[in-house]
């Protein structure tokens, strides 16, 4: 089976992964000619994500290039602490959360993919696809074209896969936050915990690297869409001037990431046709943390729907085993965005409420989330079958 996969990034290399572990004939096709680099700031995967990296053989690379965080801590701006929990894993559960630049993730996912026999070609934008018979064939703006029996979109939230599937289809649109970010020193926070403050002006995140860097995020709310170019530390620091912590590390900062807005896509009703599937954030961005791990799951569930079935029929057990977990997950992150910009009743509501609740009803209303393995039971058949971990 020939796979043409659009796009190198978390989706798109963990999927090539994926469909090499069945025998498929892989070719990545990635529009940046950098086949990662420093590909946005930090990210985590959970337990779930990680299961996932193992099954693929792909989890120790992943842990070396970036550091487990056994514990997560809410705060509330006064500095009040709103809950201790395990970070992105249950309590019982012994394999760690780990933390990572984007970019590190990218590139040991990319060379594992090359190393299984998948090929990359850098520099192409997908400009059209179509069926013909039971192949598919794929055209770039270059002038290259290729075929194969099966195209993976796997090209984020502006998706041209997702627009050449379905021309009707949503489009992003901007869902009231920003982020900036970046890296401090000198600043002390206790090793181990992902923090995150609850800020009267949007969320802060802040955790200590191994290195004793401390690598910081600001998810900011702003209702109406300001121009990146014009938020800069001098604003960040003075947005976030009245919670302790926040400022603390803001005032160490010593590296500072482009900021980026913060997008939201409706419910993509076409996620495949016969010949063609989305992945990814091409075809449900999630966010809540969550956004590298479903498209890890992702990339296992349709190579399992593979080895099940031909490639029309795989597709629709694809879409089948994904959408109602998906459409979790999304709702899920919906009421994430929402605590990041309460307003002051909410925020009084939530600080009196919120220890008591994370004490009594963490576990269980994270479980369906971190206790899913959709790697159970999967025998991969094909190119160099790692042993799990």
């Amino acid at each position: 089976m020939r796979v043409i996969v659009i796009g190198g990034g978390v989706a798109g290399a963990a999927g090539a992964v994926a469909l090499r572990r069945i025998g498929a004939e892989v070719t990545v096709y990635e529009a940046y000619a950098d086949p990662a680099g420093r590909v946005g700031s930090f990210l985590s995967l959970a337990v779930n994500g990680l299961r996932g990296l193992d099954a693929l053989g792909c989890l120790e690379a992943v842990q070396r290039a970036g550091f487990a965080v056994p514990r997560q801590r809410l705060w509330a701006e006064t500095g009040r602490r709103l809950g201790d929990t395990p970070r992105g894993r249950l309590a019982g559960d012994s394999l760690m959360s780990v933390t990572l630049m984007r970019g590190r993730l990218v590139e040991a996912l990319r060379a594992e993919a090359v190393r299984a026999g998948a090929r990359v070609v850098t520099g192409e934008r997908l400009v059209g696809a179509a069926t013909e018979g039971a192949a598919v064939r794929a055209e770039f703006a270059g002038g290259l074209a290729a075929e194969a029996d099966l195209l993976v979109g796997a090209d984020g939230i502006w998706s041209a896969t997702r627009r050449i599937l379905d021309p009707e289809a949503p489009e992003p649109r901007y869902a009231g936050l920003y982020t900036a970010s970046g890296v401090a020193r000198g600043v002390d926070v206790e090793p181990g915990a992902f923090n995150m403050v609850f800020g009267r002006n949007g969320a802060f995140i802040y955790l200590a690297a191994p290195d004793g860097a401390v690598w910081w995020a600001a998810q900011v709310a702003s209702p109406r869409r300001p121009d990146p170019a014009s938020i800069d530390l001098d604003l960040v620091k003075e947005l976030y001037r009245r919670e302790q912590m926040p400022t603390e590390v803001l005032a160490g900062v010593t590296e500072w990431h482009r900021p980026t807005l913060m997008h939201v896509l409706p419910e993509v009703p076409v996620w495949r046709d016969d010949r063609t599937v989305l992945v990814g954030d091409s075809g449900h961005p999630v966010g809540a943390g969550q956004g590298a791990s479903m498209a890890i799951e992702d990339a296992v569930v349709l190579a399992r729907a593979l080895q099940e079935a031909g490639v029309p029929a795989a597709l629709a057990l694809y879409e089948q085993r994904r959408r109602a977990r998906i459409a979790k997950m999304v709702r899920s992150a919906g009421a994430n965005r929402d605590a990041k910009t309460a307003g002051f009743l909410t925020r009084q509501a939530r600080n009196l409420v919120m220890p008591a609740a994370m004490k009594l009803f963490y576990e269980r209303g994270v479980s369906w989330l971190y206790s899913h393995d959709v790697t159970a039971g999967w025998r991969p058949t094909g190119h160099d079958v790692p042993s799990r971990t």
